[in-house]
């Protein structure tokens, strides 16, 4: 044939047909490059698998389909799950079930040989088969399988984590399917479409082990941080459930400013992943008391337990010395006086001594009452001293005093339990707090946690500590955690150091720092008005 002679009608209706099929193959693979994409991006289990199930339907023009994922190992078992359905012609509720797998279903038989299968009619299997199809739903809602594609999902590994199941090829996507009419519109599937799906499969196993390989490890990570926290409290159990309720407190506090749409907080969003970071920040945020002396952070006293029981002791043996003394008097009396003068002598002994045990024992009332961690009236520090310097009630040949000069130091402490040295170790939690978090190499949605949870001691006029911040350098999710961790403490029924105050009283506290500038007015006006303290109603 010569150069010049034209192609015949049937050869360029060929070429046509050639050129068409290449452009729809090179569409089609663009497009499972764009899905391949998306489902790389997409993190939500369920969003993906449904997703896996859309574009798979989308790519072969299928009315409908269903997914399966495989569960469990050899060890306890492998068993299918039914997890999801969609059909553009019938409208279908389902639930999820489980099921065997065995090579007696479609689904079964896809998973255990790991083939796809191509059926052009599900009605018309060869009774041959090891296979059947269930009738069961079509037979509950009136629609009509036709053709179906099973593809497995396999990962790199060659390991199957489920099944996609396509129905009923459309000539014309947008035809809706009946009894009547699918044998106008119903076509089987191409090896075209097997190669396509069986490739998106691939793509789609992968991306779903990287979800449930996340999943995993936010499970994982979830674990970690209770149990740090269970540790945290176990050192303390004073404190028990403090940190889940703060953790409470601040994400429904977070999430009520998420939704505020006037005032200085009307541009402020969190994503998901921001509230979980602003949770283990407040599940974290005592972390640092691992750092501090157990005697000091469980001090609920100004005086440790020894040395209470020191000072107990050491009256116990003044009155048993001064008793001594009182019948060693007695008797020299009644050696030299005479039974007559005794009585009358014996009458100022047993004065004095009433006298000296009623100072002791009142003495003893005083100190036991001076060391509760309760805000002391000033004349109670004279007192003290007194006590310490008084030489007439201690008996002959002792040369120990009433009171130590520490002791007198710790009963002095004019509020709480603890002295300046121990204040400072308690107030450091948040620094070893700080730098513990600091350790872990978080991922980048989770890597203001250290800060976060730094600055909950901060207060907004840079009276707070460690680092005296002021406003305008503490975190909006701070100033959150802040509120939610001074309710808590102030409500909290289980600190031998403070009597729990009611829910109203606390609020009337944390409102008179708000008057002065230490809290955030407006966040403490969503606290209250939200009534997001009565998440942990009962809790405490």
């Amino acid at each position: 044939m010569s150069d010049n002679v034209a192609p015949s009608s049937d050869l360029r209706q060929e070429l046509e047909v050639m050129k068409r099929e290449r452009q729809s193959h090179l569409r089609r693979l663009k497009e499972l490059n764009n899905i391949g994409i998306s489902l790389s991006t997409e993190k939500d289990p369920v969003k993906l698998l449904n997703m896996i199930l859309q574009k798979s339907r989308e790519l072969t023009s299928a009315d409908a389909g269903s997914l399966y994922l495989v569960e469990g190992d050899e060890e306890i078992g492998r068993r299918l799950r039914f997890k999801i359905l969609q059909n553009d012609s019938v409208e279908m509720h389902y639930e999820e079930f489980i099921m065997a797998i065995t090579k007696t279903s479609i689904a079964g038989y896809v998973a255990i040989t790991g083939k796809a299968l191509t059926l052009p009619d599900v009605y018309q299997i060869s009774s041959d088969s090891e296979f059947r199809f269930n009738r069961h739903v079509d037979e509950a809602t009136g629609y009509r399988s036709t053709s179906m594609l099973a593809v497995p999902m396999k990962n790199p590994k060659g390991e199957i984590l489920g099944i996609i199941q396509l129905i009923n090829r459309k000539r014309d996507t947008s035809a809706k399917l009946t009894r009547e009419n699918f044998h106008e519109f119903v076509e089987p599937f191409s090896e075209n479409d097997e190669e396509i799906i069986s490739s998106l499969a691939s793509q789609a196993a992968v991306a779903l082990q990287n979800s449930i390989l996340m999943k995993s490890i936010e499970r994982l990570f979830e674990g970690f941080v209770t149990a740090a926290v269970t540790a945290i409290e176990s050192r303390d159990p004073t404190t028990s459930g403090h940190s889940f309720r703060v953790a409470d407190l601040t994400v429904g506090l977070a999430e009520l400013v998420d939704r505020v749409d006037l005032g200085k907080f009307a541009e402020v969003r969190f994503t998901g992943e921001q509230i979980q970071e602003l949770k283990y920040a407040a599940l974290l945020h005592d972390f640092g008391k691992v750092g501090v002396r157990e005697n000091v952070l469980v001090k609920a006293k100004k005086l440790y337990p020894l040395q209470m029981d020191l000072i107990r002791q050491r009256f116990e043996y003044l009155k048993a010395a001064w008793e001594a003394e009182y019948y060693k008097s007695k008797l020299n009396l009644l050696m030299t006086e005479g039974l007559e003068n005794y009585r009358v002598e014996t009458e100022d002994l047993e004065k004095q001594f009433r006298a000296r045990i009623e100072s002791l024992e009142d003495y003893w009332n005083f100190i036991h009452a001076s060391n509760e961690p309760t805000v002391l009236p000033q004349g109670n520090f004279e007192k003290l001293l007194r006590i310490a310097s008084d030489v007439h009630l201690v008996p002959p040949g002792s040369v120990k005093p009433l009171l130590e000069p520490e002791e007198v130091q710790l009963l002095s402490i004019r509020k709480g339990s603890l002295n300046d040295r121990e204040r400072i170790e308690i107030e450091s939690h948040v620094t070893h707090t700080f730098l513990f978090l600091s350790k872990i190499p978080w991922t980048s949605e989770l890597k203001r946690i250290p800060r976060i949870a730094y600055g909950h001691h901060e207060k907004l006029d840079g009276s707070g500590y460690p680092n005296r911040l002021k406003a305008e350098d503490i975190p909006v999710q701070t100033r959150i955690m802040t509120i939610s961790d001074i309710y808590d403490a102030l409500t909290a029924s289980d600190r031998p150091y403070k009597r729990a105050v009611q829910p109203e009283r606390a609020l009337d506290i944390i409102s008179e720092e708000v008057k002065k500038s230490q809290l955030d007015a407006d966040l403490f006006e969503i606290f209250t008005e939200g009534k997001v303290y009565l998440r942990t109603a009962g809790q405490s």
